[in-house]
């Protein structure tokens, strides 16, 4: 616990008062005597101001608290000076040249002195200790589980905070009954999962479906993340597991929530410290205490990882994670339920629409989304608006692909030209295609590292893919380049991630889609995962030069056919191809309505030249 700030400013107090009394202790208390008659220094006597009188030669000195206090000479012996003082009235206890005139009280401020800097001495050990006891439990505390505890009596995530991943939510419903009820399922003879791995691509709400299963049982949750375990000192990890499982076993019904899992449950062996290694003395920790489990011990272990394939098998086996779950991109109808559970609460203008927003995301995850309608909300405050509208919603899909514009960058009127026909160019064969998706939008303002940009709006989301769609897909990517061959006569540097994605989808369909009908339906090319190396793929070749020279001729066939597809629809559309391009280089952007509106409007007769 975190010691007040009274504590210790009141140790440091007590260390000031221990030195000043100290230092007072060691001080001359002698006081410079008063020298009076002999007549004065028996008055003083008489009145209590002298508690001890002392000879010395012919000189007497009275003493008040052991200080000097006056001093008077007296002639005579000591029979005389004793009967001079009787005669004055004032007892004598005689003991040699030292006389007591009268008993003083006890001494308190003498005893003061002489013990506070023992006690205050006391005192600066007993802080010490203290002190030393705090270390020595921290270091204690350094083995314990870091796990976060959430209570389960107020619940602030159930099902209906998640949207999108429906199958998940109906698979792990019976989780949640088995922690309301166990009873149910024990008379049964049925035994609940002890672990459910949640599998699937970052974003996709792993976390919060965990979450919203605590959230629904109204039970504690315990959340830590698998790097937590692992530390520099041997065994701290495996402590820290034992500690995880001991808490949660005293509190169950719990969850108990590992996040990102692969940070300790890779595949043993692939390490370079052995047995010895403090991620697998981790890993055998966790695999021992979920073996460990008694029947009647409702605990779950849930753990997400978008990783599965580096797992050691002995974590999957039946018995510990022994259910796994897949949660995957969320598709159209996921999209837009997730993006109503975002908008819940935030005020949107009547035109907009999330369904097209829905149609207009397909592969993003759920946090993508999310973040989709914050930005949304972000540029709305930021142009001072009451509502977050359509504008606002699609400009931050350009956002979240692209990224923010760059208004700053200064482009010159013949670079403009050529991006404006680039994307024109994209934008036109799309259209005539009709295996193509449809154009949503065309800009040319720069967004991170593109100077323009075309997107398309898929009219469903796709799992198969055909001959004929990968053929237009191609011709579609190399339309920018042959719009700049044909109006400028030369190509740019523009085409380069156009080339790239063409060049990959055509070899991906020559050697792991058996779709050439020169090398047939067949796949090339063996890839391995080095789990040595964490996800590292290592492709080994299974084919000869020969067949790796068909395939390179494949290939160029294949991008070849597609770009002179492009290039034979820019030619026979020259007019209309200059018409939009024009349009576009005067505004910037153009939405789907307005392109639609230009490609059915008649062309005029323009000149055939180039533009220079």
């Amino acid at each position: 616990m975190k010691p007040k700030w009274w504590q210790g400013s009141l140790f440091y107090l007590l260390i000031l008062v221990a030195i000043i009394a100290l230092a007072f202790s060691f001080l001359p208390t002698s006081k410079k005597p008063e020298t009076v008659d002999f007549y004065t220094f028996i008055e003083q006597a008489k009145n209590g101001e002298i508690d001890t009188i002392q000879q010395q030669g012919n000189i007497i000195i009275g003493l008040k608290d052991d200080i000097k206090v006056v001093e008077s000479s007296f002639i005579g012996s000591t029979k005389e000076l004793i009967d001079t003082l009787k005669e004055a009235g004032i007892e004598l206890n005689e003991g040699g040249i030292k006389f007591l005139v009268k008993a003083g009280g006890f001494d308190w401020g003498s005893l003061l002195i002489s013990f506070i800097p023992l006690l205050l001495f006391g005192a600066l050990l007993f802080f010490l200790f203290r002190s030393a006891r705090g270390a020595n439990t921290q270091a204690f505390n350094f083995i314990r589980s870091r796990a976060r505890l959430t209570s389960g009596n107020r619940p602030t995530i159930t099902f209906a905070d998640v949207a999108g991943v429906d199958e998940a939510k109906a698979e792990l419903q019976e989780i949640v009954e088995f922690l309301k009820s166990p009873q149910k399922f024990i008379a049964l003879g049925a035994r609940i999962p002890r672990g459910i791995l949640l599998i699937g691509p970052p974003g996709c709400g792993k976390t919060l479906i965990a979450k919203a299963i605590a959230g629904e049982a109204a039970v504690p949750f315990y959340s830590i993340s698998g790097s937590e375990f692992v530390e520099m000192f041997v065994g701290v990890g495996a402590s820290r597991v034992r500690d995880l499982f001991d808490q949660a076993k005293r509190n169950a019904p719990c969850i108990v929530f590992v996040d990102e899992i692969d940070a300790v449950g890779r595949h043993r062996g692939a390490g370079l410290g052995g047995g010895h290694d403090e991620r697998e003395q981790t890993l055998n920790q966790i695999l021992v205490e979920m073996d460990g489990f008694d029947s009647s011990t409702n605990v779950i272990v849930l753990s997400a990882t978008n990783r599965p394939d580096i797992l050691d098998p002995a974590l999957l086996r039946p018995g510990r994670f022994d259910r796994h779950v897949v949660i995957d991109q969320p598709d159209l109808n996921g999209r837009k339920a997730i993006l109503r559970v975002h908008a819940k609460g935030k005020p949107l203008a009547k035109d907009a629409d999330l369904e097209v927003i829905a149609r207009q995301t397909p592969g993003f995850s759920g946090a993508d989304l999310a973040n989709l309608i914050n930005e949304a909300a972000i540029l709305a405050a930021r142009r001072n608006l009451k509502e977050i509208g359509m504008k606002e919603l699609e400009d931050s899909i350009d956002r979240v692909i692209a990224g923010p514009e760059k208004k700053g960058r200064i482009i010159s009127q013949k670079e403009k030209e050529i991006i404006a026909y680039h994307e024109t160019g994209h934008a036109l064969v799309a259209k005539m295609l009709p295996n193509a998706d449809p154009v949503h939008k065309i800009s040319i303002v720069a967004r991170g590292i593109m100077g323009g940009w075309t997107r398309f709006l898929p009219t469903e989301d796709r799992y198969l893919w055909t001959y004929s769609q990968f053929e237009d897909r191609l011709a579609v990517s190399l339309a920018g380049r042959a719009a700049e061959e044909i109006i400028f006569g030369e190509v740019s540097t523009g085409a380069q991630n156009d080339l790239e994605q063409a060049t990959s989808l055509a070899r991906k369909m020559v050697t792991e889609y058996g779709m050439s009908s020169k090398l047939g339906p067949r796949t090339f090319g063996k890839r391995e995962e080095l789990v040595f190396l964490g996800r590292e793929i290592h492709e080994q070749r299974n084919y000869s030069e020969k067949v790796a020279e068909e395939i390179d001729e494949e290939v160029k066939a294949l991008i070849q056919h597609a770009y002179n597809t492009a290039k034979k629809i820019l030619t026979e559309n020259r007019e209309r191809l200059k018409l939009i391009a024009e349009r576009l280089k005067a505004e910037e952007t153009i939405e789907e309505a307005e392109f639609k509106a230009l490609f059915e409007k008649p062309v005029p007769s323009l000149e055939a030249t180039p533009a220079s």
